[in-house]
C-alpha cells in the first residue's frame, strides 16, 4: 500500500469507502454524517493531513489528521473490510501519527462510538488508551 495526501480525483473512491466502512453516513441529512462536506470541509483546513492508502492504484484506506497545536485529532480512519487484517489500517495510523510528531505534537486523540466495542482492541494494539474523560460535543 501507498500512503499519499488525499487528492481531488479520489473523492468517489473515498465517498464509497467511506458508505461502506460508515454506514451512519448514509443519513446525510446531517451535515456532520454527509461525505461530501466532509471532504470538502477537510480539504480547506489542513488538508496536508488527510491520506489515502491506495493499492494497485485503488483507494482502500483512508485517516484524517489534525492538530491546533496543542494536542493533534485523528478521524475517519477506514480500510475496506475485505481488506482487514493485513496491517493496512495500522500503517494509516502510523503515518498519521509520524506526521503529528514531526508537527510537533505531544498527545493525539481519537474518539470511536461506544457501541463499536469491537475497534477498541485494534487501537490498544497500537498503544492507545481510554482517558477517563467525558466526551462532550454540540452539533453548530
Amino acid at each position: 500500500m501507498i500512503i499519499r495526501t488525499f487528492d481531488a480525483g479520489d473523492r468517489d473512491a473515498v465517498i464509497a469507502l467511506w458508505r461502506d466502512v460508515f454506514p451512519e453516513y448514509a443519513d446525510v441529512s446531517r451535515p456532520q454524517r454527509d461525505p461530501s462536506l466532509s471532504i470538502e470541509n477537510k480539504t480547506k483546513t489542513q488538508p496536508e493531513l488527510f491520506f489515502v492508502g491506495a493499492l494497485d492504484g485503488n483507494v482502500i484506506g483512508t485517516v484524517m489528521a489534525g492538530y491546533d497545536g496543542h494536542r493533534g485529532w485523528v478521524y475517519s480512519l477506514a480500510v475496506t473490510p475485505s481488506l482487514r487484517g493485513r496491517g493496512y489500517g495500522s500503517a494509516l495510523m502510523i503515518h498519521a501519527e509520524t506526521v503529528l510528531t514531526k508537527l510537533g505534537c505531544p498527545k493525539v486523540n481519537l474518539q470511536i462510538l461506544s457501541v463499536k466495542t469491537e475497534l477498541r482492541g485494534f487501537y490498544e494494539r497500537l498503544g492507545y488508551r481510554m482517558d477517563e474523560v467525558v466526551s462532550l460535543g454540540k452539533r453548530l
